[in-house]
């Protein structure tokens, strides 16, 4: 599967690990060691959540590419 979400990486400091939020998808966040874990976790959580919300028959939000920040 192709991921075109965009992602937000961040270091958290509290648990000491790099954060990845998914605004297109929400609720949909993962984490890791180091910056590559946390992207690759973050791609299985994206696929874990578009099976899901096809499972129960919800909209999947198309990526939208870059978003725009006020």
């Amino acid at each position: 599967m192709s991921i075109k979400y965009e992602l937000v990486i961040y270091w958290g400091e509290e648990d000491q690990s790099f954060l990845v939020e998914v605004p297109e998808l929400p609720g949909c966040m993962a984490d890791g060691a180091t910056y590559e874990q946390a992207v690759a976790n973050a791609q299985k959580v994206i696929e874990e959540w578009i099976d899901t919300a096809k499972e129960l028959n919800r909209p999947v939000p198309e990526p939208r590419g870059r978003l725009m920040y006020a």
